[in-house]
């Protein structure tokens, strides 16, 4: 039987698969470059899992816009602990992008406002400064309130 036009070599259906997970692998490194988050890895990597009393939001149904305004759409999962904030992603996306711990004395907190959306921005790493903008819904779910919001500006 001959091959058609149609017809893809056998190698073909592992290759093309092969090139799409390249792919993938390159964008998400690419955005954790442009989004800050691999400048904050280089200071900031989790050793550990969060301690003590936490509160967790994401990665569901939430947003989060780094610099540039980046968005991570409901695959960021931050937990608010004692000791630091904590940010993970969901594993598909983990290239470019390890679980940070960030310190508190290392965040500045603040507010903006874009359009008719209130966000409280966390402004991450004293050296770095990446910006990372939170629903307000988000920083309550975290124990980030207004009196802290108002310490900070």
């Amino acid at each position: 039987m001959q091959a058609g036009p149609n017809d893809f070599p056998p190698y073909d259906w592992v290759f093309f698969p092969a090139l799409g997970v390249a792919f993938w692998c390159f964008i998400s490194f690419v955005i954790g470059i442009q989004s800050g988050w691999f400048s904050l890895s280089r200071r900031f990597r989790a050793q550990a899992d969060p301690y003590g009393q936490t509160r967790s939001a994401g990665p569901f149904f939430y947003t989060v816009y780094m610099r540039f305004w980046l968005h991570y759409s409901s695959v960021i999962r931050i937990t608010a602990a004692a000791d630091a904030l904590y940010l993970s992603v969901l594993f598909p996306f983990r290239i470019g992008h390890p679980p940070l711990c960030i310190p508190w004395r290392e965040i500045k907190i603040g507010s903006a406002k874009f359009l008719w959306m209130r966000y409280v921005v966390l402004t991450l790493g004293n050296e770095e400064r990446i910006p990372m903008r939170i629903s307000e819904r988000m920083a309550r779910n975290l124990g980030i309130g207004e009196s802290q919001i108002g310490a900070a500006s």
